[in-house]
């Protein structure tokens, strides 16, 4: 009864916090803030600690041993001893465009607009869907860009690819650019919290041009550590750029800052995608 006590003048201390923010990113800056995540919301391991009691095999329990043993052996400082090395590049980005035969697939995630619309990525072709199902679809972009992040110090490494991809391929046809930012607080994925703070954030992107791309700011809400485990993603503080063809594939990926020899490779990449059949 105490600890229910403690997290529930926690959250209606946070609740409050969240109220006085004045705009999206002090907003996001809070969040991601080492203090905000260890003294106002507990981890997501730590609470799923408490569902030990639903896992009905040894293989779920030695599975849940591994993550948690994974979890405790990186932690937020050896991400911020990595970004003092290399600034967030933590590898070079694609010089090329990778091969559909090597290409792997893109995990697929559940993203919300801040209007509250929910949205799976990435949006590729479905090899089952119907030719009916197909006619009512929204027509699937020849190429994707998915940038992610989880912290909010990594914005300005996303903005450095996603602005000149969006001036370049504004007029583009067939071309989708998503900004996802994962948020993984236990509180905050709580649906109360979490349409408060879809209400804060909720401040229109759009530019009021006609252009077919637009900037697309969405917000994946839980738990990704097997979406990381995928994409073989460790540090939480840099950014991660994916370019997915149309059935759903990684064909080109860049970190940290863009420099302009990276940023040549993800638009003349981009440009092969378009002209693919």
């Amino acid at each position: 009864m105490l600890s229910f006590k403690r997290v529930t003048r926690s959250s209606l201390m946070a609740s409050h916090r969240l109220l006085k923010l004045k705009d999206k990113n002090e907003l996001i800056s809070y969040y991601t803030s080492p203090h905000f995540s260890h003294h106002f919301f507990p981890q997501t391991t730590s609470i799923r600690f408490f569902d030990f009691y639903k896992l009905g095999s040894k293989d779920a329990i030695d599975k849940e041993r591994a993550r948690l043993a994974d979890e405790m052996n990186r932690g937020y400082f050896a991400d911020i001893s990595e970004l003092k090395k290399h600034g967030g590049k933590i590898a070079l980005a694609s010089k090329i465009i990778i091969p559909e035969m090597k290409a792997v697939k893109f995990p697929s995630i559940e993203v919300n607009f801040s209007n509250g619309k929910a949205l799976k990525l990435p949006i590729d072709l479905k090899e089952k869907e119907s030719a009916a199902d197909a006619a009512k679809s929204s027509p699937i972009p020849k190429a994707s860009l998915i940038c992610v992040s989880f912290r909010a110090n990594a914005q300005s490494m996303i903005s450095s690819w996603s602005l000149p991809f969006l001036d370049t391929f504004r007029s583009s046809k067939g071309v989708n650019l998503y900004e996802v930012s994962f948020i993984d607080s236990w509180l905050l994925c709580q649906t109360p919290i979490k349409q408060l703070l879809l209400r804060i954030m909720k401040k229109s992107n759009d530019d009021g041009s006609d252009d077919p791309l637009k900037r697309q700011i969405v917000y994946s809400f839980g738990d990704h550590y097997y979406f990381r485990k995928e994409l073989h993603i460790l540090n939480l503080l840099t950014g991660y750029i994916y370019l997915i063809d149309k059935f759903g594939r990684i064909r080109w990926q860049g970190y940290g800052l863009a420099t302009e020899d990276e940023l040549a490779s993800l638009l003349s990449c981009t440009s092969l995608l378009l002209e693919e059949k």
